[in-house]
């Protein structure tokens, strides 16, 4: 299943099949060594995309290993599939590193998608790594508000199901919406997430990408973004 679908019939076909492959149960690496970060931007027009893969030591944080492709998005925008669009651009990156990361932190979502097959189901069940999401925003779901301080968490539910964590990394800053894509637990993405934010909002895996793909776009150095 690792044709290209060019029919919405045939992505909903392929994301059907592919579904049932997604172990939401993990529970995946308590400690992994390195993790990977996947972001991709958009030149102006939307016509043009960079997909971006960092690696960081989780220890460190440091990024060991970098990869990027360029090129169109792979289909056109259609709410609940948007993962076909940036999956060639993505899985292409990731064959350009020197390094396999133990797991990958989407930026997007996981379980918690209109479909229960967001980005990070869909790369992990295609590249068999443990995965999970991280979105700036929700897709599905009703929450309450998680407490305040760092750590502090509330289900995300969508209708009897929970499918992700409203997580705060930061005391008093916006949350960020965690759910499993791939051979992970909630918990272990949970405490994953944490220790990536150890100062910022989101995950240093998800902004060393995100730089890294800006960057790619406008023939910038990454390091000079700050």
């Amino acid at each position: 299943m690792s044709a290209q679908p060019t029919s919405v019939a045939e992505a909903l076909r392929v994301q059907d099949l592919l579904r049932p492959l997604a172990d939401l149960v993990g529970p995946g690496p308590v400690a992994p060594a390195t993790v990977a970060g996947l972001d991709v931007a958009y030149a102006e027009g939307g016509d043009r995309l960079a997909a971006a893969v960092t690696v960081l030591d989780t220890r460190t944080l440091r990024v060991v290993d970098q990869a990027v492709a360029t090129g169109r998005p792979a289909f056109d925008y259609v709410p609940g599939l948007f993962a076909f669009r940036e999956l060639p651009a993505l899985l292409a990156a990731l064959d350009r590193l020197t390094t396999r990361p133990e797991v990958l932190v989407c930026d997007g979502h996981g379980l918690a998608h209109p479909r229960r097959f967001g980005l990070a189901c869909h790369l992990g069940v295609r590249t068999d790594l443990p995965a999970i999401g991280v979105g700036k925003t929700p897709l599905v779901g009703v929450w309450e508000p998680p407490g305040e301080r760092r750590g502090a968490w509330s289900p995300l539910v969508d209708g009897t199901e929970t499918v992700g964590r409203v997580l705060r990394t930061q005391d008093g800053v916006k949350p960020v919406f965690v759910s499993v894509g791939h051979r992970m637990s909630l918990a272990n993405a949970t405490e994953l997430v944490l220790a990536l934010a150890s100062r910022y909002r989101l995950p240093e895996t998800t902004r060393t990408a995100d730089r890294l793909c800006r960057a790619t776009l406008t023939g910038a150095s990454p390091a000079a973004r700050g």
